[in-house]
């Protein structure tokens, strides 16, 4: 019976998913460090906690001023080119991580006089899905799209585009804003992207450069918010705050957001076990920052048209692309 009731309550600690990603990737040695690395973006949107999380670290003040206000002056600077791009054609505008929707109100304010619009929020959390709906459907600004591909990863791109392509709506504006590229391999998100894009389609990415000043560019990681986004991973494999410890790097071009354990800590599941021991590092989320240059020739390699601008002190940049 207390085996029982011993296994019971593990289930209601640990997370399938992300122990089964400890299992599968184990661990790598930096001289006598053992690194985990389950920096998945999967990973972090689990339940509504970690999506609430994520939407409480948006709206923090070194958020909205090292990133989101940055990406909305670069739209604002570029708006007529990408109304431009885009024409006066019906269009769907698909919204990759979409969060709560809140990237999209701009552009659907600017083209409701100009063009029909079709809203189609994606994402791998239900949670973020649900809330951009409503955000959305509350503006009364052309139609809203619920279909089972909301709840989705970007994988299904080919599937998703082909099922918009209706009626009047031939033409797809696709956005990939907030930093979101920089948590993916590039080159597999962009093939995928652009293997689901016909001509004419306009994708707009905005993501972190490389601007060689680490301090600047960890300032909007090192916050309360981002450490309260990314301990929900861990507090799902049973660790408790006092025993680990938040940090942060910039390594290799991308942030490294990571955890370093306090003191030895054992997970029994599923007849399975995992011993961490004191000073193991857990790597919990990477987002990569591409120098300028090499980000526009990544776009390059994939667009005919690319239309690009950064940030004043060179750490943000926008791009508008189109096949």
């Amino acid at each position: 019976m207390a085996k029982q009731q011993k296994a019971k309550d593990e289930s209601k600690v640990i997370n399938d998913l992300i122990f089964r990603e400890l299992i599968k990737r184990g661990y790598s040695l930096e001289g006598n460090t053992r690194i985990w690395n389950i920096a998945d973006s999967k990973l972090w949107y689990l339940t509504p906690e970690q999506a609430q999380a994520f939407l409480d670290l948006e709206d923090s003040k070194d958020y909205q001023k090292e990133i989101i206000q940055k990406e909305i002056d670069l739209i604002k600077e570029k708006m007529e080119d990408i109304m431009k791009m885009i024409g006066n054609d019906p269009v769907n505008i698909i919204d990759l991580g979409c969060g709560d929707g809140k990237k999209v109100v701009i552009f659907l304010e600017k083209l409701k006089d100009r063009a029909r619009v079709r809203y189609c929020p994606i994402d791998i959390s239900s949670y973020m899905v649900e809330k951009a709906i409503s955000r959305i459907g509350k503006l009364g600004i052309g139609e809203v799209v619920q279909f089972q591909w909301n709840i989705s990863d970007f994988e299904n791109m080919t599937n998703i585009t082909s099922l918009l392509r209706q009626s009047h709506f031939k033409k797809n504006f696709i956005l990939l804003l907030g930093n979101t590229l920089g948590n993916f391999e590039i080159n597999e998100l962009l093939y995928g992207i652009r293997g689901a894009m016909k001509d004419g389609d306009v994708l707009l990415i905005g993501n972190g450069l490389d601007n060689r000043k680490p301090k600047e560019i960890l300032k909007s990681y090192n916050t309360k918010e981002i450490n309260h986004f990314w301990i929900q991973v861990l507090l799902q494999l049973g660790f408790e705050k006092k025993d680990i410890k938040f940090g942060s790097r910039f390594i290799n071009s991308r942030v490294e957001v990571y955890y370093t354990i306090l003191k030895e800590h054992v997970i029994n599941f599923q007849g399975k076990e995992i011993i961490f021991n004191k000073g193991d590092q857990i790597l919990t989320g990477v987002s990569y920052k591409y120098d300028k240059y090499d980000f526009r020739s990544f776009l390059n390699m994939y667009f005919a048209e690319v239309n690009m601008v950064t940030s004043e002190d060179k750490s943000y940049g926008l791009a508008i692309c189109k096949k």
